[in-house]
């Protein structure tokens, strides 16, 4: 007899329902005892992380952006280092600290030296510039394993994850608030923005631009492009500007949730348009091995589900952002398990088990037309960016994924990447990829460790209230539609 059984069949008999009531007991037992184990393995693997960002970290405080973690000895750190690389590195000690893993006062000596690092380092427009020496500081003009040439550029998404890092730190280190806030004091987001023309909405679509080359008068040379897409890592610069009130908050409704009907993109969306705060959106969805969600740009997980890490968005607005983050995840566990049938499945950008970097993802569930596919890599950090909506399947696939391929060591924690179709796992761990792990952990173990900058201020009074407006067409359309010109 199935446990479905059994139990219809003890609801006829008192003796039957007294058996169930100690079926029943024994069960809650043993899931406390599974998430126990669950909590101490997790918090293992921490500390394996936290000490792979150690060993990434320079002496002059700031997080390279790689190590080679095969061979004996310690690992070198890339000379290279990114604002995100550095934020990674920030959250990362703060993590560690809330975990137990560092004393509290080892947590400010290394906040305080990356602090005085950041203050260091050359900056324009109040912004960081996306490479620098990780060692000295020094501003980057040419590759170190190349001597390729590097034109120094301001990016909006890069700045975003620095300041979420700095942000972080002055919250748990009160006594470095006056640091920060000098760093922060011209870091003014709407040098990224160009602002809504009705006239023209392709020359100024209300969005932020990738960034700048500042060698150019005035605010420099601008990409070509915006970061038009909403469910995409940018919206973290987004966010923070729409909180210190250097955006307006109109922005957030600029943002696309698919592309317009009828433009190229990976499938035709479905949805309607609908007014908001007096801007006529278009609320659009994908549809998914039956599942509606809004799309990422190209299908990886971090763009989904880093941002979330920080900005309580499934809690703020559950059915719109909460329905479509659990839909995206169950989609990447299906097209591994599934339609790829890989047996092991997340897919995000990191490095090519071979040698190299490229991004992963799921094409399907991406607007670009030529988007990110899985080609067999799966990378672990996307397992924890999933803990929120699968931590069962998450955890399990993780667990598959060393026991199959040797993907972790309880030296520095997961490799980047694994080609489970050869079984070669890549000979690096990157500071980003490990920073997303040790914020995901920290979530899971301690909800809303990391989060306290980011619902509090501007995130309550201006962030919130656009979430909590935000309906997404995957679950209906409770205001009145506008027909689709």
């Amino acid at each position: 007899m199935n446990r479905r059984s059994f139990l219809t069949a003890a609801a006829t008999t008192t003796a039957a329902a007294t058996c169930v009531t100690s079926l029943t007991g024994t069960a809650t037992a043993a899931q406390a005892g599974r998430t126990d184990a669950e909590r101490r393995l997790l918090r293992d693997w921490f500390v394996a992380t936290h000490r792979s960002m150690e060993a990434m970290t320079t002496e002059l405080g700031l997080a390279a952006d790689k190590i080679d973690v095969v061979g004996g000895g310690t690992p070198v750190p890339s000379a290279q280092t990114s604002p995100t690389n550095i934020g990674c590195g920030l959250w990362s000690t703060v993590a560690a600290a809330g975990l137990g893993v560092i004393s509290a006062a080892t947590m400010h000596r290394r906040l305080a030296r990356t602090i005085a690092a950041v203050e260091r380092l050359e900056r324009a427009h109040g912004f960081w510039f996306n490479w620098y020496d990780a060692h000295d500081g020094s501003l980057l003009t040419a590759w170190p394993e190349t001597g390729d040439p590097v034109r120094p550029f301001l990016s909006s998404v890069d700045n975003a994850w620095l300041v979420t890092g700095l942000r972080i730190a002055a919250d748990a280190a009160p006594e470095l608030r006056p640091r920060v806030a000098a760093l922060l004091a011209d870091a003014d987001w709407s040098y990224y923005y160009t602002p809504y023309d009705p006239a023209d909405p392709v020359a100024g679509p209300g969005q932020l631009r990738g960034g700048f080359w500042p060698d150019k008068p005035g605010k420099g040379e601008p990409t070509g492009h915006h970061y038009g897409a909403l469910n995409t890592e940018p919206r973290m610069a987004s966010y923070l500007g729409i909180a210190d009130g250097s955006l307006p908050t109109e922005h957030y409704w600029h943002l696309l949730r698919t592309m317009l009907p009828g433009m190229g993109q990976e499938q035709e969306p479905r949805g309607a348009y609908v007014e908001i705060d007096g801007v006529r959106v278009w609320e659009g969805h994908y549809t998914y091995r039956g599942r509606d969600l809004v799309p990422t740009w190209g299908g990886s997980m971090f763009e989904a589900l880093m941002v979330p890490l920080f900005v309580p968005e499934s809690e703020w607005s559950p059915r719109s952002w909460g329905t479509t983050h659990r839909r995206y995840v169950r989609s990447h566990i299906e097209h591994g398990l599934i339609e790829q049938d890989l047996g092991y499945w997340g897919f995000s950008p990191a490095s090519v088990p071979a040698g190299g970097y490229r991004e992963y993802g799921v094409d399907a569930i991406g607007m670009q037309e030529d988007g990110y596919n899985s080609l067999g890599v799966v990378t672990p950090h996307a397992s924890f960016l999933a803990l929120p909506q699968a931590p069962t399947e998450a955890l399990s696939n993780l667990r598959s994924l060393d026991r199959a391929f040797g993907a972790y060591d309880d030296r520095y924690g997961f490799r980047d990447s694994v080609d489970v179709t050869t079984g070669r796992v890549s000979d690096y761990v990157l500071a980003l990829d490990q920073g997303m792990i040790t914020a995901a952990i920290a979530q899971h173990l301690r909800p809303g460790l990391l989060q306290t900058p980011f619902r509090t201020a501007g995130f309550t009074s201006r962030v919130r209230p656009l979430l909590r407006k935000e309906r997404f067409s995957i679950q209906g359309l409770s205001r009145k539609s506008i027909p689709v010109m």
